[in-house]
């Protein structure tokens, strides 16, 4: 059984197709195999490539997250700069009612002549339908070409300006569109800062927005400044031409249209020749705008602007300007239109006038350029005024504004002090030997004529007569030079003053008015005078705002004021000031000649008597604007000189 059963087996082995049949299942095994390794790397790629693909997604993701982020923050960080340039903007809405018109002053003289006149009724409102085209033009032409396309930016205008400066190293040129000149003009101030470019932008965007672009031109022409004080083109043209914009030629035009880029640098009053080129050149950019043929430009082209007006008679503009000045000061804001009653004298104007040029003419050669006069009666009423030579060139006010050094004319007040202390004018001053901290005065004067200086003492007039430095040094050191100042103070001068030894010879700055307005109070016989233009100020409807008081207290003793006055008059009889006497009038005043030659002065008043009540006052300073030094112009010459030609004239209005 056993050896059948093997045999059977190795019968079944050796069996050709047993082997078939066991080789099949094999295969099939090696198959299924196979199969499955290769299932199980199918399932490894595709994990892997899910893995791939989740693996370079996620930084995209990422990616895509972060930029909305910084999105998102950025706006809001946008947002807050954007407020913070704005929180204090102006409220347009409010502040348009400036945009329709300006609020005028009416300036009288004293006989109600009209004087000046600034704002709407210089120049009134006027719309596009009346100006001539060539207005419209010159102004497109020459400040912003693109305005009727551009949304309030013109961006062509801003980066070209922004390329030009870039190329040349520094601001050449500006791009401003016309509607962000109008938003400045209306709504900011001049100061150059980011913020308030910022805000310049925002506004233009409310003003495009608010208005149409012919409302935004007819703005911007009735406000731009145009120079000499003036805003619009209907105030320009009047100031410059003597008529309406309506009636401007195309050179006239292209003037106006000059001057927005540099007022006062292309003002015709200030320099026709330049103004010229600045109009010749609107010119040829109104050919570039295609707004006029070249040959047309050429045929209008001028070397020099003709303007009206431009006359000696100017000059009262110094005073014009300057109570025009002061109506804020004592009615608060103006919002209404006005008409200012003054103390200006014409006759009194055309008398400081007639003699400028020719004491100028003979200054000029020892280097003297300026001239600067003021004329008050006794109460400090200011009757005329010269800040300077000419108002056209330089609206600088030199008699109210500039302060210089004051020399022998501050004098007086250390002997008031000294007379109010209990000298008298013959009273003798010791000046033999005068030393105050190893400092000691000098005086030309002595240097000059021994026989008449080298004394131990002298009378409180001769000292004053001769302009003595060690006498005045001498008296504010007996009274005090505290005592000085607060004599000074009295006499309405407000400078800061320091109690140096040499206080009384006038060293400290103070301006030509007060120092004539302290004269005046012994003028007036010890009353005060307080430096006044403004008698009152009514509104358009007639209201009365404002009414000067007469301020008749007492500021020094009468007795005082006689000495001092009769001590001044020595000045002008035998002393320093012999070249200011008149004829019919008995006159007091005093000289003042500043270190090296810089400034020279004369103050001085005029009275029918020495007791008389009614007097004028005149002070008058020559010098330099850069304080160099003339050569030898003292006050007891050209000043001096002056003084008497003018008062010559107004003799007859003191008695």
């Amino acid at each position: 059984m056993a050896d059948s059963a093997y045999i059977y087996a190795m019968a079944n082995t050796q069996n050709p197709k047993n082997k078939k049949i066991k080789s099949k299942k094999a295969t099939k095994k090696v198959a299924a195999k196979k199969a499955a390794k290769s299932d199980a790397k199918d399932k490894f790629r595709s994990r892997e490539s899910s893995l791939v693909q989740t693996k370079t997604s996620r930084p995209l993701w990422k990616w895509l997250k972060w930029i909305l982020t910084f999105g998102i923050w950025g706006g809001v960080a946008f947002a807050g700069i954007l407020l913070w340039f704005a929180w204090d903007l102006p409220n347009p809405e409010t502040a348009t009612k400036a945009i329709t018109r300006n609020p005028s002053m009416t300036v009288l003289a004293a006989d109600g002549s009209v004087l000046a006149r600034q704002g709407g009724t210089h120049g009134r409102p006027i719309t596009l339908d009346e100006l001539p085209p060539s207005v419209i033009q010159a102004f497109i032409a020459t400040e912003d070409r693109r305005f009727y396309d551009h949304f309030g930016i013109d961006i062509f205008g801003l980066g070209r300006a922004i390329f030009v400066n870039l190329t040349s190293g520094g601001y050449r040129q500006g791009g401003s569109s016309l509607t962000q000149q109008l938003a400045k003009n209306l709504f900011l101030t001049r100061e150059k800062t980011i913020r308030r470019k910022v805000q310049e932008l925002l506004l233009a965007f409310w003003l495009e927005k608010s208005f149409s672009k012919d409302e935004i031109l007819t703005i911007y022409l009735n406000r731009v400044y145009l120079g000499s004080g003036v805003y619009g083109v209907d105030a320009a043209a009047r100031k410059y031409f003597g008529k309406s914009a309506s009636n401007l030629s195309l050179y006239e035009s292209a003037v106006l249209a000059g001057l927005p880029k540099a007022p006062s640098a292309y003002n015709p009053r200030a320099n026709a020749e330049r103004s010229a080129k600045r109009a010749n050149l609107v010119l040829d950019l109104m050919v570039n705008a295609e707004f006029l043929q070249q040959a047309t430009a050429d045929t209008h082209k001028r070397k020099k602007v003709k303007i009206v007006g431009a006359r000696a008679g100017q000059n009262n503009r110094y005073f014009a300007d300057w109570v025009m000045g002061r109506v804020s000061h004592l009615i608060g804001p103006i919002d209404d239109d006005l008409i200012i009653q003054t103390t200006f004298e014409p006759s009194h104007q055309r008398a400081l006038e007639s003699q400028i040029w020719k004491i100028l003419n003979q200054a000029v050669k020892a280097n003297a350029e300026q001239i600067a006069a003021v004329i008050m009666r006794e109460d400090g009423a200011v009757t005329a005024m010269l800040g300077g030579k000419n108002w056209s060139i330089s609206p600088f006010n030199r008699a109210v504004h500039a302060k210089r050094q004051t020399g022998s004319v501050f004098k007086p007040i250390a002997y008031l002090a000294g007379l109010e202390s209990g000298l008298e004018p013959d009273d003798q001053i010791d000046i033999s030997n005068i030393v105050i901290d190893g400092w000691s005065p000098r005086d030309q004067s002595l240097l000059n004529n021994p026989d008449n200086g080298y004394q131990e003492k002298v009378s409180l007039e001769n000292g004053l007569r001769l302009s003595l430095n060690k006498a005045a040094v001498a008296i504010a050191e007996k009274v005090g030079r505290g005592e000085v100042i607060q004599m000074a103070r009295r006499l309405g001068i407000t400078a800061p003053m320091q109690e140096h030894p040499s206080l009384p010879l006038g060293v400290q700055e103070i301006s030509l008015m007060e120092m004539t307005g302290a004269y005046a109070v012994i003028a007036n016989n010890g009353l005060a005078a307080i430096p006044h233009g403004i008698k009152e100020i009514r509104a358009g409807n007639g209201e009365v705002l404002f009414t000067h008081f007469e301020d008749d207290s007492e500021i020094l003793d009468e007795d005082i004021a006689e000495n001092m006055t009769e001590m001044l008059h020595s000045v002008v009889l035998d002393g320093t000031g012999k070249r200011a006497q008149l004829e019919k009038s008995y006159v007091s005043g005093k000289t003042g000649t500043t270190q090296l030659n810089k400034d020279a002065w004369f103050i001085g008043f005029a009275k029918d008597n020495l007791t008389a009540r009614k007097a004028l006052a005149m002070g008058v300073w020559i010098g330099n604007d850069k304080a160099t030094p003339m050569d030898n112009i003292s006050g007891g010459g050209y000043p001096a000189i002056y003084w008497q030609r003018v008062m010559s004239r107004l003799e007859d209005e003191i008695r």
